[in-house]
């Protein structure tokens, strides 16, 4: 007979069905029972690794600037984790190593991306400590995730990721995550520098926006919960999110979960690279900041770039085919991925006749919805819910955030292009901008590579590179 606490509220089967219908973050509650992973404090980690060296980030606690702290502008060291304890507790000297020169009542340290399957290459028995398997995707563990180790005030600056869906595993500490759906996109000003491939950044700072400068955020809904320990958090793909620690260390464990959806995503991020390389590797007056995130090996040449395109362009075309010849064929039915994008209703359980019956997800003790609300629902005790400054309340029914509609067509401009209602006044202030403005290369690549703008191109080259793959292949007839 299985012990109490090996009793999961859903098997992996219920859960992968649980996923592929949720369109909202939520937290699963009471699924990681048992797991050794929930072993992994600071303190335990420390002694797993010994004297491994782990690249902690640095950035200041006093920074209200109104702009996000990017991984480009913050301090860098190589320590172990001794050291980073040692540090924590106030201690000074040789006990914390490379911290010296940073006094922890003045900084905040983050050991973030760290891929668990390069720190313990040499333990690979650890891998086991993270059952994804349980979550229904078979053999995924921690070699598939990556390990953040923070202090209080450790932060990644808000952005939404590209490719997959993220399931994050919360081991010590609490973290608060700041989420904002993909309809407003547009409120969170998109750019792409600092580059990164995979992630798009947002230029507002949501803890200290700046509304004289990004008004439209105000209109932006904010979805608030701080993760706790033994808790996972599942994150729809392009949710946005600002993700902080709030206790003394923090460590949590992640894994980003890949869909069919993303060999677009692939070429959409090799035509981005290939454009703002391109530009931001010509010399000029104005492209002299640190634009690639350190997370980045290099530039590449633009025919390397170039080649990356076309090879995105053919395993997309590969994959579009493969997933048509899925959908003729009965048996494959069960095998689509576990998420599909957000949009529509989704039917399942057919019962032979008549109209498939719509599945709910179930939400209660065990699945708790990560909505935009202004008090606490019977359903939420147990997860701690801030009450977001940005909230749209009205657009809440049921846990389930809807669709903005007014963002339900494209926008080929971004959100802060003249809209005379909004730019006319903020907080009692004219906002205006000055004839004389001198547009810089950033400027210009927040318009080219604006997330619409790309998709967009994305579509004509798909649409080109098919139209040619036909053609080539009727010739050869």
């Amino acid at each position: 007979m299985a012990a109490p606490d090996s009793i999961k509220p859903f098997s992996p089967e219920e859960t992968q069905r649980i996923l592929h219908h949720l369109q909202q973050p939520a937290v699963f509650m009471n699924m990681t029972c048992g797991w050794p992973g929930l072993r992994w404090t600071a303190e335990h980690l420390s002694e797993c690794l010994g004297d491994k060296p782990v690249r902690f980030r640095l950035g200041r606690k006093d920074d209200e600037t109104k702009t996000p702290l990017f991984e480009t502008q913050c301090s860098y060291v190589e320590a172990r984790l001794k050291h980073f304890l040692a540090w924590t507790r106030g201690q000074t000297g040789t006990d914390v190593g490379p911290f010296c020169g940073y006094p922890i009542s003045e900084y905040w340290a983050y050991a973030d991306y760290k891929y668990i399957a390069m720190l313990f290459q040499d333990q690979p028995s650890m891998f086991e400590d993270i059952k994804w398997s349980e979550f229904g995707f078979e053999g995924r563990n921690g070699r598939e995730s990556t390990l953040w180790i923070g202090t209080e005030g450790a932060n990644t600056p808000c952005h939404l990721d590209s490719y997959g869906c993220n399931l994050v595993l919360q081991v010590q500490g609490r973290k608060r995550w700041h989420l904002f759906p993909p309809e407003d996109s547009a409120h969170l000003y998109p750019t792409r520098i600092p580059y990164e491939e995979s992630s798009i950044f947002s230029q507002v700072d949501v803890l200290h926006p700046d509304l004289r400068k990004f008004h439209a955020f105000q209109r932006a809904r904010a979805h608030v919960v701080t993760l706790q320990p033994g808790q996972v958090l599942y994150v729809p793909r392009h949710w946005w999110h600002y993700v902080e620690s709030v206790d003394p260390i923090t460590v949590s464990v992640n894994s980003w979960i890949e869909l069919d959806v993303d060999h677009i995503a692939r070429v959409s991020e090799a035509v981005t690279k290939t454009v703002v390389c391109a530009l931001k590797s010509t010399p000029s007056d104005d492209n002299t900041d640190d634009w690639l995130n350190p997370t980045e090996e290099g530039v590449g040449t633009h025919t390397e770039n170039m080649q990356f395109v076309n090879l995105a362009l053919r395993a997309s075309a590969q994959t579009q085919r493969t997933l048509r010849l899925s959908k003729h064929n009965p048996d494959s039915r069960d095998t689509c991925p576990v998420k599909r994008d957000s949009r529509g209703q989704i039917r399942t359980h057919c019962d032979g006749e008549g109209e498939p019956e719509p599945f709910r997800v179930p939400f209660g003790p065990h699945l708790i919805p990560v909505h935009c609300q202004q008090e606490h629902s019977p359903e939420t005790r147990g997860v701690n819910f801030e009450p977001p400054r940005n909230c749209d309340v009205k657009s809440q029914e049921g846990g389930v955030t809807d669709s903005s509609k007014e963002l339900q067509k494209t926008e080929l401009t971004s959100a802060d292009s003249s809209d005379t209602t909004e730019s006319r006044q903020c907080d009692g202030a004219d906002v205006k901008t000055p004839a004389d403005t001198v547009l810089t290369t950033n400027d210009l690549l927040d318009c080219l590579v604006h997330p619409d703008v790309i998709a967009v191109v994305t579509k004509l080259l798909l649409d080109r590179h098919t139209g040619s793959y036909r053609t080539a292949t009727s010739s050869s007839l």
